[in-house]
């Protein structure tokens, strides 16, 4: 594997960027450890008031608690509790500056396989969640502010099994340009943030398969995979006065759109030398 010793390593960059008097909505942030709580730390440590958001309640008491913030439950695909979730973060806090929706379902599965259930969740959560969340927020920030989006890299470095997720994740970057061409005038930027693979729980299964990791890190420049801190970081930069940019695809990723993900026969031949080598 290319560099492989720093495969793993990842040194948290000292974030400057001053958050301060901002409030901050990060939904997608009640799985313990998954990158919407990593996002909501680094914008905590900024300097900002972050309300997180989610489905589990226990979760989200625990990190609001941690970080100096506040929680409100919500299901990024029910549109009246999306509304919610933005004018009971302005009747608590008095506005809304910074957006962030890093919910996401990882669907990989074999196109036919793939059930009427499963791609109308996919779409319900990734499509018309999105929706949800642009329209929600935007109508919440009337003196602006930064909208941003989680999407994938997938979207230009293509997997195989993987349709639906990439089919909508591409919609939702669509959603972003057209809300950053219409509103900018009123201050708002919107971005997408395209990670590629990402250590995180969504993804600790996979990766403990010996020789999955290798398969992918060798397709970075970087030489590794991606953590959530470095897409954290990317975020906390897209939230702050300084930043001039709205309508993108920020490809924090390594490199790997230079290249592409392996295709499934590089990932099983990288599964068996693994484990010939005594899976390590």
């Amino acid at each position: 594997m290319t560099n492989a010793h720093v495969t793993n390593a990842h040194v948290t960059n000292t974030r400057v960027t001053n958050l301060g008097g901002k409030v901050a909505v990060v939904i997608g942030a009640a799985g313990v450890g998954n990158m919407g709580q990593t996002i909501a730390r680094a914008l905590a440590d900024a300097g900002a008031k972050v309300v997180v958001a989610g489905r589990n309640e226990a979760n989200l008491m625990v990190l609001a608690d941690a970080i100096g913030g506040d929680w409100i439950a919500c299901d990024l695909t029910q549109k009246a509790e999306v509304y919610a979730l933005a004018s009971e973060t302005v009747k608590r806090h008095g506005k809304v500056d910074i957006a962030i929706n890093a919910t996401g379902w990882g669907l990989l599965k074999k196109l036919q396989d793939v059930t009427e259930d499963e791609l109308d969740g996919m779409v319900a959560l990734q499509f018309k969640g999105v929706h949800h969340f642009l329209a929600a927020f935007v109508a919440a920030m009337p003196a602006g502010g930064s909208l941003i989006q989680i999407s994938s890299a997938s979207t230009f470095a293509l997997l195989f099994d993987h349709a639906a997720y990439i089919g909508t994740k591409a919609g939702a970057d669509a959603l972003v340009r057209c809300i950053a061409n219409q509103y900018g005038a009123k201050g708002i930027r919107a971005n997408s943030i395209a990670p590629g693979i990402t250590a995180s729980p969504m993804t600790a299964q996979a990766m403990a398969t010996p020789g999955i990791e290798a398969a992918f890190a060798r397709e970075y420049p970087l030489g590794r995979i991606g953590t959530a801190d470095d897409v954290a970081d990317a975020v906390v930069w897209l939230c702050s006065d300084g930043c001039f940019l709205t309508g993108q695809t920020l490809q924090v990723n390594g490199g790997l759109t230079l290249r592409r993900n392996p295709l499934p026969h590089e990932v099983g031949a990288s599964i068996a030398a693994a484990m010939a080598a005594g899976g390590t």
